[in-house]
This record gives structure tokens, sequence and C-alpha cells, in this order.
């Protein structure tokens, strides 16, 4: 796993070699073992490596013979073998056996549509110097980052955020849009940032640029389908899924380091932990595991249930490794913040960024379970959607009086309680028909919103408005499915993965993202992944062995921390500091007032504020003023 950064279009040579060099060592973290720099006519190009595969050769930026292509790459392509014999059947010749090289020669052969032919997880910059020509690309679900600004007729890239701040050009003028739907979401969705022209390349795209006229082109590759529906009966479609399943995991098993696995207490981990340690076979897998000391919070003993259970059905070739962490410091959290280079507040970052640290000192690659959950129907939310069929009877003015009574009889006792959960559903039932699911995700509602908003987010659109783009899917559950798909899971979930491992200079593969499976899933009828209230039903099907009883039929808590006692707690004089003294105030983001009065309510426990209260904390750490 690497980074990548560079600038097309310049004046000054020296100058740009400079700031790329800079940018680079600001990614250092992402690749600890190697760093290289290429300059030339208009370009130059930056990269830095975390060795995974072919660790003596695979030397970057790479040129390929007659020096008239340059690239810079960072990710994995599990079907370079079978591209380099394609490739070497044609005559051409290759100098390492990294997966790198293959992408140099498939350009050459297929020219921008080569792209299509890649299986991976990547991004990457491709500088034609014939023909002046930066082409950029992205991998299909969002796994590896790429992010940009144009100026005039340059244009400069980097892997992080943090690295392109590095340009003298930066355009570092906050865009109030993206901040309100931040603390809607927790995250900046689609294609933009906290920063106005700056931009995160769409996932499954490929964008050229031409320095000369400052013409930019993009075109979508690949994008999930949900129209195109699987003709096989359940038990044969459990049997694919197994299969297809099995093979991404087999692929991903490719690696030249030492390499382990990520194990919670659900089925999404349980999964891979059992296909990896099935294929391992009988070398040992290690699978890493950690927990807080807040049992709602803590699912060391449901791992520990499936690491048994898969050692004991694999001859004791799983070793599990589990760590109890206490607090984090508010240190460690403003830390961990940077890597994001813009606001970020899914609290779930802090134990993915322990659990990596902690896997780091035994592995350099591990897999993951994650996008499961979106592509067979795991959060409950989906459930909830149901719940619209059965209310469509009530008219909107009933509902907005009778649902909003019900909510005020139920007591605020936190999100992660049965209580809780139903508070957000009347919410939910409450809302116009366009706006249900966003409610479900909103942390900045509107009654907030109004107590809190200052004079910048006053004018600002309607977040909800992110949501209303064109399905593929018919029925509204796997609308919303797919809606996470190409929003949550790019937005939150991957970025969330890559920063905090990279942080640890560590690589995390994923699975369930691999394209064969994305597509399978989203064939199925949705009755084979919501059956009945049984959330991921054919994906426990088709892994039933591999999976101990409790595991099968446990609840799904996610990978949380006790934020809203933190905040109560160890926390509560550092983010108090942030939030009061802050840019928050001073630059007119939040109202004082609303701001003292929330803060209250949560610290007195008469309201848990938690979400709204540590978006805000982490918009104060994110430097934006």
């Amino acid at each position: 796993m690497c980074s990548i950064a560079g600038i097309i279009g310049f004046a000054a040579p020296a100058a740009a070699a400079a700031v790329a060099g800079a940018m680079n060592q600001a990614q250092r973290h992402r690749g600890p073992d190697e760093g290289g720099l290429w300059c030339g006519e208009g370009a130059v190009l930056a990269h830095r490596r975390l060795s995974i595969i072919d660790l003596a050769g695979g030397h970057q930026p790479m040129t390929n013979e007659d020096g008239s292509h340059h690239l810079v790459f960072n990710g994995e392509i599990y079907n370079h073998a079978f591209l380099r014999k394609e490739l070497q059947q044609k005559g051409h010749i290759f100098q390492c056996r990294c997966d790198t090289e293959v992408l140099l020669h498939l350009y050459e052969e297929e020219g921008e549509s080569f792209v299509r032919k890649l299986d991976g997880m990547f991004a990457f910059a491709l500088w034609d110097a014939p023909r002046k020509k930066l082409i950029l690309g992205r991998d299909r679900a969002g796994q590896k980052p790429l992010y940009y600004f144009v100026k005039d007729r340059m244009l400069v890239f980097a892997s992080e955020l943090g690295a392109l701040r590095l340009h003298p050009d930066f355009p570092a003028e906050p865009d109030p849009e993206a901040v309100s739907d931040y603390l809607s979401l927790q995250y900046v969705p689609g294609d933009r940032t906290v920063y106005k022209g700056v931009r995160k390349l769409v996932p499954g795209s490929v964008m050229t640029f031409f320095p000369d006229t400052g013409e930019r082109n993009s075109c979508i590759y690949w994008q999930t389908d949900f129209r195109i529906k699987t003709s096989l009966d359940f038990r044969d479609a459990a049997e694919e899924l197994r299969h297809l399943v099995t093979e991404a995991v087999r692929k991903r098993l490719m690696s030249d380091v030492p390499f382990g696995v990520f194990l919670s207490g659900g089925v999404d981990s349980a999964v891979i932990a059992a296909v990896m340690t099935r294929l391992r076979m009988p070398q040992e897998t290690m699978a890493f595991t950690m927990g807080f000391g807040d049992p709602l919070y803590d699912e060391r003993s449901a791992a520990k249930i499936s690491a048994s259970w898969i050692s004991g059905r694999t001859g004791g070739a799983l070793k599990q490794f589990e760590r109890n962490v206490p607090a984090c410091s508010f240190e460690e959290l403003t830390g961990l913040l940077k890597h994001f280079g813009e606001p970020y507040a899914d609290a779930s970052f802090l134990p993915t960024a322990i659990l990596s640290r902690f896997a780091r000192e035994k592995i350099i690659m591990a897999l993951s379970g994650d996008g499961a959950d979106e592509l067979f129907a795991g959060y409950e939310r989906y459930l909830a959607m149901r719940l619209v069929r059965m209310t469509g009877f009530l008219p909107e003015s009933v509902r907005q009086i009778f649902f909003p009574m019900l909510e005020a009889r139920i007591p605020d006792a936190g999100e992660r309680t049965r209580a809780g959960r139903l508070r957000r559903l009347c919410r939910m039932l409450r809302e116009p028909r366009d706006r249900q699911y966003f409610s479900i995700l909103d942390r900045f509602p509107a009654e907030l919103r109004n107590r809190l908003a200052g004079e910048r987010l006053k004018n600002t659109a309607d977040p909800a408005r992110n949501f209303n783009f064109r399905h593929t899917a018919k029925d509204l559950a796997e609308q919303c499915m797919e809606t996470d798909f190409r929003q949550y899971l790019e937005g939150d979930i991957l970025p969330k993965m890559d920063r905090m491992s990279m942080a640890a200079s560590l690589e995390v593969r994923n699975p369930f993202l691999d394209t064969e499976v994305v597509e399978f899933a989203s064939s199925l009828p949705l009755e084979f992944k919501l059956c009945g209230t049984c959330r991921k039903h054919i994906l426990t099907e088709a892994f039933r062995d591999d999976l101990a009883p409790e595991i099968r039929t446990g609840k799904k808590r996610g990978f949380g921390i006790p934020l809203g006692s933190w905040l109560c707690g160890p926390w509560k004089e550092p983010a108090a500091a942030v939030l009061f003294d802050g840019p928050l105030v001073r630059s007119g983001w939040v109202r004082r007032d609303g701001l003292e009065e929330v803060w209250q309510e949560h610290q007195q426990g008469i309201r848990d504020h938690r979400y709204i209260l540590f978006n805000l904390t982490a918009l104060g750490l994110s430097g934006l003023d």
C-alpha cells in the first residue's frame, strides 16, 4: 500500500518538485518503506511505498521502456498475474513482478479503457508525456482515496488532504454547504470536501486533464446496478455466494509479508476469518480483537466465541490476539483526526486506529469485513424502512401529530438502547416520504439546527438533497442500501479504515468489496437478505457451518466507543475548551447560547447530545475558521 501525489502544469520545475517532495513526506506513514520523485516537463509525480508484493522491485514513480509514460499507483491489483500473462503473449516485456508495471503495459495496449480490466483497490495517476495528458483513476468502490484541485491550468493531487494542503495555492476557503452536510452525516458526502474547489475523484471513474488547455474530462466506468436480478433459487444463490466470497478472500491472500484478520463479535468478520483460516490450513492465521471496559461497546466475548468455533473446526489453525483499551486521551483523538484533513466524526475511527496499531505489531496486511452490511442488509434501518409501507395509509398530517406524541413518551436513554432506537424510528415516521431515510441518519435535525446554527450555516441547503439521486433499485429498502453503498460506504466507512490503518502503516483488504461479490449481491432479491426480522439472511446461511450459533443469532452492535460518558468524563474539559474557546463561536458557525444549552443538557443527563457535541468538537479541531 502506498500514497501518491503530484503537480501537473507549472512554471517553475524546481519549486514544484520541492512542494511535491513536501507533500510526499507528509504521507510517509502510508508508505514508510520507500519514497520516490520524478520530475519532467510540466509534471512532477511523487510516491511513498509500503512494500507488500515484490519487496525488492516495484520502485515508483515507474516509467515505461521508452520513457513516454510515468505512473504512480496506490493499491493492489488482484488479477495482475493474469493480466501480465496476457500482455506477455502480446510481446510486452516486464522488468519486475509487481502489479504496478502491469498498468503501464496495459495502458500501452488498451488506452484509457484499461482501467475496466483492473480487479482491485486502487488510485493512480498516469502522465502521458507525448500527449501531455494526465489520467487519474479510482477503484470501483472507492477503497483508495484521491483528492485534487485545479487552478487555472494546474492540477494538484494527493492521497490525503493533509498533503494537498501543503501546496501554496491550496484553496482553503471553507464550504458552508459541506459543513452543514457534515454536521448531519458526520462526513462530507459525494465528491466534495469541506474546502471550496477541492474535490475527491468519484469511485469507479477516470478523469483526464490537459494542462495546455486546462480541459478536464471525466467518465464513470462502473456503478452498482440493482435492476438485474438472478434467477437462482435461495439454496443455489447461497452456494454461489459462498464460492464468490471464498474466491475473493483467496485473491486477497497474495502477499510477501505477514498478514492476519480483524475479528469482532459479528457475522461479517467471522465469515472472513473462517474462510481465511480454512484456505491457509495448516498454517496459523492471526486474528486481532479489541474492546473497551463498557459492556455496551465490548465485543471481546463474542469475538472469543467466534475464534474458538473457527479454531475448533480447523484443528487450532486460528490464533486470536485481543487487547483491552481504557479511555482514549483527548490528545490521541486530536492527533488521529489530523489524518482526515477535514472534519470527520464517526467515532469508531478511534477503535479502528487502536486495532490497526495493535495488529501492526505482528502483521503488515489484514483482511476486514467492511461492506457486508451495505450489500446484505445488515443495518437495522433497512428493517425500519419496511415500516414505511405499514404506515403508508396514514396521512402526513396525522403522522406529524401522532409520532411526535409517541416519541415524547419514550425516555431519552441513549442511542444504543431500545428506547433510543424507538425514538429515532418515531422521528423517521413523522417525516415526509422523501426525507424519511435521511432522518434516520441525521445528527443535526431541525430542532438542534434552530438552536445551534450560526450565521454561516443559516442559509445552507437541505442536507437531505444528497439522498435524492437516481436509484437503480425499485424497492425502498434496496434504494437505501444502494444509497449507503454509493455514499455512506465511500464517504464514511472506507475513509475511516483507510486513514486509520494507513496511519499505522497497515494495509487492509476488503473481500466483500470484490466486484463479483458486489455485483452478485446487487442481483439478489431483497427477501434473500431481509427475511422477516433476520438481516444478512443469505450470508448467514451461506456460511452457517463457519459461524457459531451465538454469532448467527446475535444482535449487531457496531464498532463504537462510550462517547457520551467520555464527553462527561475524561474529555469534558478539553472538549469544552474546543467548543467554546475555539473558532466555532468566534467564526460564526455556532451560536454560543444554543451551544451552552445543549452542553448543559448533556452534562446533566437531561438529553443525550453525544453525536452533535462530538461532531462540533471534531469540527473545532479540524482547523477550519
